[in-house]
């Protein structure tokens, strides 16, 4: 199989740094997935995701050894138009916002006018990503009066009107209302309808139990668990990790515990009624 994404073997470490932010790293990604990246700060997540950007070592320097392949291609051999394959949400809105556009309109444009594409394209591209976020509206705005959740919306739209094929975000609802959270959650679901390949940092478990396709856990710069999403976030065992697993989880856990007969353990709320459900019956 051909995997969109392939790590081998990579451990990398920051300059001045004795101890490798990721060590021994083995990955292989497949393409039109979502794939949630969870574990305790400081465990790896953010330096994971630069690396598979590139980011590490190009940008922050330090040493790296092993290697990254994207579409079958080592990562090193890609040039600039590696931000057309590979699109990075950061975590910190303001490092996403270029600050030199006075609209939300063209904010969003901003990307492709770099890249040269035609003017009727780029009104075309625009006013459909501005759609799929929901931030049509928002269109004449400042992109720095805007709410968290509204500048989310606009930081997601600037990287996706660029249609890269892989996404990276990095803890996009850390600053968010449950409302605003969700809502970024359901663009995340679109996009992988629409055949994206997504890596998504999250500390809202409940969020990716519903959505992810595979998970990702981080510990001690490592990965210790990776695979489908209801196997993963019901092992109980993470926990010794620092790991949070979903609330309806750890409810059906202390139902088990208390004498009823659960077999496999929930991780949604769908799955947690249908178990009331069965157990009614």
């Amino acid at each position: 199989m051909a995997y969109e994404i392939e790590c081998k073997d990579v451990t990398y470490t920051y300059p001045l740094s004795k101890k490798p932010a990721i060590k021994n790293l083995n990955l292989k990604l497949e393409k039109g997935k979502l794939y949630g990246v969870i574990g305790e700060n400081g465990a790896g997540k953010t330096t994971l995701c630069s690396i598979l950007r590139g980011f590490a070592p190009s940008f922050y320097k330090g040493t790296i050894s092993g290697e990254v392949l994207i579409q079958g291609k080592p990562l090193s051999s890609y040039d600039e138009q590696i931000s057309r394959k590979i699109g990075y949400v950061f975590q910190n809105l303001f490092t996403q916002i270029s600050g030199i556009k006075n609209t939300v309109f063209e904010e969003v444009a901003y990307g492709l006018e770099n890249f040269g594409v035609p003017v009727e394209e780029i009104e075309r591209k625009v006013v459909d990503i501005m759609d799929l976020t929901d931030i049509m509206d928002l269109a004449e705005k400042s992109p720095f009066e805007l709410s968290g959740g509204q500048m989310q919306r606009v930081a997601l739209a600037s990287v996706i009107v660029l249609d890269p094929e892989i996404l990276i975000i990095d803890e996009p609802t850390s600053q968010l209302d449950p409302q605003s959270a969700e809502s970024v959650f359901k663009i995340i679901k679109k996009l992988k309808e629409r055949g994206k390949t997504i890596i998504l940092i999250e500390h809202k478990v409940d969020l990716l139990a519903e959505y992810s396709d595979e998970i990702i856990v981080l510990h001690d710069s490592q990965v210790i668990k990776m695979g489908e999403t209801r196997h993963v976030l019901s092992d109980l065992s993470l926990r010794e990790h620092g790991i949070q697993l979903p609330q309806v989880t750890l409810l059906a856990e202390k139902l088990r515990e208390s004498g009823m007969r659960i077999d496999e353990l929930p991780i949604t709320k769908k799955q947690a009624l249908d178990l009331i459900q069965e157990k009614r019956s």
